[in-house]
């Protein structure tokens, strides 16, 4: 199949992307310890992908409260900001665009990686159930533990976290990043208030839809109003099927997704931020979103419109000229594939993903991927 609909400039806000291959957010738990500040390895790591049209950083966390995973980077501390100009700085160097994701993992987290090795924070006292998080905090491979059960919020720290979110935007645009994208998706702070399965509070950020959704509309245009909104982006994870797998990996799953997300969606329309990102189930027999869905959102969003999930290139480029996708993330083999988009633009084989270093480690799986050779 033809490609070309891949490599077609594209306008995302005010910047002009030379094609429309998305490195997204990816978590490779390689920042420098202790601190969890990025570092001269990972600034090579997304250098050597910054062909891609456009990239987002994996998640990083916007306060030591945020991290549910060992080894992840911040972007809280003055040494934090420091450590991603290096990154900033290497993208740019190859004329790349790059966004920071703001990241809270609310309850998906253990006391052992809460300051004071206090419980962690959301907005009900509802454990994360079916799912694990790398407790670790040496060197080496992650220790595998259940989520610790998190404390309720009280009313003013979900407005505290609010102006954290703010300050991790600025922080962000201090580190010289292009803008910030909000990590709403994969059952994390922001989707943990959106859902009912996670979202037990009486107060005005709970019950309703519209209260629900109230926390959501508050950080992103606190961000909006403290960046641009030209300079923010929201991924999401809508999944339209009741597995335990789909809410761990995926999202919680509302019991009308359809009406969750269009809502969301319509907020941000309204705030005016520069993109939408929407992440697909990705396991073998997950189901895809639904048309009418794709159509809806389409409908009530007037800017730029990312997908991602498990696309082959032919897909992608399906996507795009079917109009309901702008830009298409590829994940995994953006892993594997420093050179992904060269790749798939002279149709040259892939390599494969080497899952025992995913996460964690040293350059082995993460900087040494060849490019293609001939």
């Amino acid at each position: 199949m033809n490609h070309q609909a891949l490599f077609t400039p594209a306008q995302l806000g005010s910047f002009h992307l030379r094609n429309r291959i998305v490195l997204p957010p990816l978590t490779r738990s390689r920042s420098t310890q202790p601190g969890n500040v990025a570092n001269e390895l990972m600034a090579t790591y997304y250098r050597q992908r910054a062909g891609a049209g456009f990239m987002v950083t994996e998640g990083t966390q916007i306060e030591p409260r945020g991290q549910g995973y060992a080894w992840t980077p911040g972007i809280h501390s003055e040494e934090q900001v420091q450590g991603w100009r290096r990154v900033t700085e290497a993208v740019h160097a190859e004329g790349g665009v790059i966004f920071a994701q703001l990241w809270h993992v609310g309850r998906v987290s253990h006391t052992s990686l809460q300051p004071g090795g206090g419980a962690p924070v959301a907005p009900s006292a509802l454990a994360a159930e079916s799912v694990k998080v790398f407790v670790e905090t040496g060197p080496g491979a992650g220790t595998l533990a259940d989520p610790s059960t998190p404390r309720a919020l009280s009313r003013e720290e979900v407005k505290e976290l609010v102006q954290l979110y703010v300050q991790a935007a600025r922080n962000a645009m201090e580190a010289g990043f292009d803008g910030i994208e909000i990590h709403c998706a994969n059952g994390y702070l922001v989707n943990q208030f959106i859902s009912a399965h996670s979202n037990c509070r009486t107060d005005e950020y709970g019950g309703s839809l519209h209260n629900r959704l109230r926390f959501l509309r508050e950080v992103t245009q606190s961000i909006a109003d403290a960046i641009g909104a030209e300079r923010v982006g929201v991924r999401f994870s809508p999944l339209f099927a009741s597995t335990d797998e789909a809410r761990v990996y995926l999202g919680l799953v509302e019991e009308d997704p359809h009406e969750t997300y269009v809502e969301a969606v319509k907020i941000l329309q309204a705030i005016g931020i520069a993109y939408l990102s929407l992440a697909e189930a990705d396991w073998d027999d997950a189901p895809r979103l639904p048309v009418s869905f794709r159509q809806a959102v389409r409908a009530a969003f007037a800017g730029t419109i990312i997908y991602a999930g498990k696309y082959t290139a032919d897909l992608a480029a399906e996507a795009i000229q079917a109009g309901w996708a702008d830009l298409i993330a590829f994940g995994r083999p953006f892993i594997a594939n420093p050179d992904l988009p060269a790749r798939i633009a002279n149709g040259w084989p892939l390599n494969k993903v080497d899952e025992a270093s995913m996460y964690g480690g040293t350059h082995q799986g993460y900087t040494d991927y060849p490019a293609y050779q001939g």
